[in-house]
């Protein structure tokens, strides 16, 4: 209790020397914290830090941008997503389908790379992105405006992300069809595969010798046992 009265004592000798600061409302600690988390926020998104020039509101990034930043960094662990090769221009023409073969073709694409990029530049900004999708939109859609055309090329686009192929597949020939029938094979070979086609591991591998007494290749193998182990029970000795 004694701590409070003295802070309300000193906030009222505050409040004489300055009779300004009763007019200004005074404000929770929280809400600093929350103006500078949004400043930082704010900094962070359009680049600049608290002493830098820039806009001090959040920008809001697209989703043409935001798939512009995918392909910019793929396949570059050192790209920072602000700038895009011609490599991976062609590529995001290519998986978003912008190339036809008919109307917009590979060669339209690196022509238009060419023509947008700086001469001194081997990479393009986000804005020259979006005025070389303009040449190829009116390349692709020209029976729609200008602004159609280019709409119809975002929607292309946005929200896609760069296509990672798989594994290649072996592609199945005569050759390699004939050379793994195992109905096909003979001598040796043929004793390490069952009639299914399903190897028998070590004893298509091993000569095993047979020490049961039998012919090879006899049917009623193993009757004799039977009968002389057949049981006697009810039977008098």
């Amino acid at each position: 209790m004694g701590d409070q009265k003295d802070n309300i004592d000193d906030f009222k000798v505050q409040t004489a020397k300055h009779p300004n600061m009763s007019a200004v409302p005074l404000r929770p600690h929280s809400e600093h914290s929350k103006d500078r988390t949004s400043k930082r926020l704010s900094t962070e998104s359009n680049g600049t830090s608290d002493g830098g020039m820039g806009s001090s509101t959040p920008v809001e990034i697209t989703a043409l941008e935001e798939s512009f930043r995918r392909f910019a960094i793929h396949g570059d662990t050192r790209a920072t997503g602000k700038d895009m090769h011609g490599k991976n221009w062609s590529k995001l023409c290519k998986d978003c389908g912008v190339i036809d073969g008919k109307n917009v073709t590979l060669t339209d694409v690196d022509i238009v790379f060419s023509k947008v990029k700086k001469k001194s530049c081997r990479t393009i900004t986000f804005e020259e992105f979006k005025v070389a999708l303009g040449e190829l939109a009116q390349k692709k859609y020209k029976e729609k405006t200008g602004e159609d055309a280019e709409a119809e090329v975002f929607k292309l686009i946005e929200g896609k992300a760069p296509v990672i192929a798989g594994v290649t597949r072996a592609v199945a020939s005569p050759t390699v069809s004939r050379l793994t029938d195992t109905t096909k094979f003979t001598g040796s070979h043929k004793e390490r595969f069952d009639e299914t086609g399903r190897g028998k591991g070590k004893a298509g591998r091993v000569d095993l010798v047979d020490t049961s007494g039998y012919v090879s290749g006899y049917k009623h193998r193993g009757t004799y046992e039977k009968k002389v182990n057949k049981p006697t029970d009810g039977r008098p000795m």
